[in-house]
């Protein structure tokens, strides 16, 4: 099966991630991870960070001539500061940080990381919970999405919501993603986004944060991914797990999952019908799952990011851990807002957990293998495959709304 492991702290010399269980014969190249990598930079609101410090990709292991080898891939991505800032102060050799970092910051791993760990020194902490250990998933994305690509599916993201303002619109397809990235704020809505922008701006104004909302849309998902029989194997309960663990994500919602909890049942599923010698859904209340499996529809979550714990104003009260007194929070390099920024990196979690699935159902040894299965598997239902971008149906009314809870 597919799995994945990062190392590496946000201000060290390197993130690496090893992947694991990707079939020989998969087309791979730098140049493919570096263009996902600079996805993850987008946004309107993000800090000075993101334009002085480079990723700086390689290919380590499980890659000749452009092509997996059915071994682990292992990626080291550089960090462009480390000689110039950081050799001292995350040097791995014994000593002591010239600073220590003790008024921890409320909503951030800091005091409970400490807590844990026995740490007196807040950057111990922070600097493997910062969201820096993202790009080490987007790196190991990129190769789930290029398997999936082959297996005829495809992920795409946008903001529906940052702050307070809510966009409309219908659900963009895979063809829309380039129009999507080029949107400041990475919103399908025209309209919303000019108002998205206005409030970063006031945010910054005032140094404070901007948390908001990322619709993720998989298109071309076959019948069959998941399954019922186990907890653990849900395909809801995977991708769950999967987006709640990125970083400020504090709630996920699979279909209209929120929304219907409110209605009666007769109002809340999906009508099943029979076209083109298939079983369709006529919309996505379900998100394109039911009872952990994948229908054959598109597959549509909600990932909801909270404001982010550090501010570009002193303002949040905590307790510096040296002197027990009350004071104010550390300040550390911050975005006004990283949501578009998380759209990407919810697009990574959900790819590497359909990849995953995909390969647990029609697994194989070589990229061949696997199609050959795949094929096989569609076949025997005796129904036409959709094709990677079916068309996207409408998104339902108050299709902005925040989720509040997972």
């Amino acid at each position: 099966m597919l799995r994945f492991l990062t190392a590496g702290e946000s201000h060290g010399k390197a993130l690496v991630v090893i992947v694991e269980g990707l079939p020989a014969g998969l087309p791979v190249t730098t140049e493919q991870v570096q263009a996902e990598l600079s996805r993850r930079r987008l946004g309107y609101g993000r800090g000075p960070r993101m334009r002085f410090e480079q990723d700086e990709v390689a290919l380590l292991g499980g890659v000749r001539h452009g092509r997996t080898l059915g071994s682990p891939v292992a990626i080291e991505i550089a960090n462009s500061e480390w000689e110039r800032k950081w050799t001292e102060e995350m040097s791995p050799a014994p000593g002591r940080p010239s600073k220590v970092l003790t008024q921890p910051r409320p909503g951030h791993a800091d005091l409970a990381g400490m807590q844990k760990y026995g740490f007196d020194d807040a950057r111990d902490v922070l600097e493997r919970a910062s969201a820096r250990e993202t790009a080490a998933r987007v790196a190991a994305g990129t190769l789930a999405k290029i398997l999936l690509d082959r297996l005829g599916m495809a992920v795409v993201s946008h903001v529906v919501q940052l702050g307070s303002v809510v966009a409309g619109g219908p659900r963009p397809t895979p063809a829309d993603l380039e129009r999507v990235d080029a949107s400041p704020v990475r919103a399908a809505d025209p309209a919303a986004e000019e108002r998205m922008v206005a409030a970063i701006k006031a945010a910054a104004k005032e140094g404070d944060s901007l948390g908001g909302v990322a619709e993720v849309v998989a298109y071309g998902v076959p019948v069959g991914l998941g399954s019922h029989v186990h907890w653990d194997r849900k395909l809801d309960g995977l991708l769950a797990q999967a987006l709640m663990s990125i970083q400020a994500v504090k709630a996920v919602e699979v279909g209209e999952g929120w929304d219907v909890a409110g209605r009666r049942g007769s109002d809340a599923h999906d009508a099943i019908r029979y076209e083109a010698g298939g079983y369709r859904r006529a919309t996505t209340r379900a998100g394109g799952i039911e009872g952990g499996i994948s229908v054959g529809g598109p597959i549509v979550v909600r990932v909801a990011m909270k404001p982010l714990a550090t501010l570009n104003r002193p303002v949040l009260e905590t307790v510096d851990v040296a002197t027990k007194e009350a004071t104010l929070s550390f300040k550390e390099r911050t975005d006004v807002t990283a949501v578009p920024a998380m759209g990407v990196v919810a697009e990574t979690m959900t790819a590497l957990v359909l990849a995953g699935e995909a390969l647990r159902k029609f697994g194989g040894d070589s990229v061949a293998e696997v199609l050959r299965n795949r094929d096989g598997f569609l076949a025997a239902l005796d129904e036409t495959p959709s094709g990677p971008v079916p068309p996207a149906p409408p998104a339902p009314a108050g299709t902005g709304a925040a989720p509040t809870g997972s």
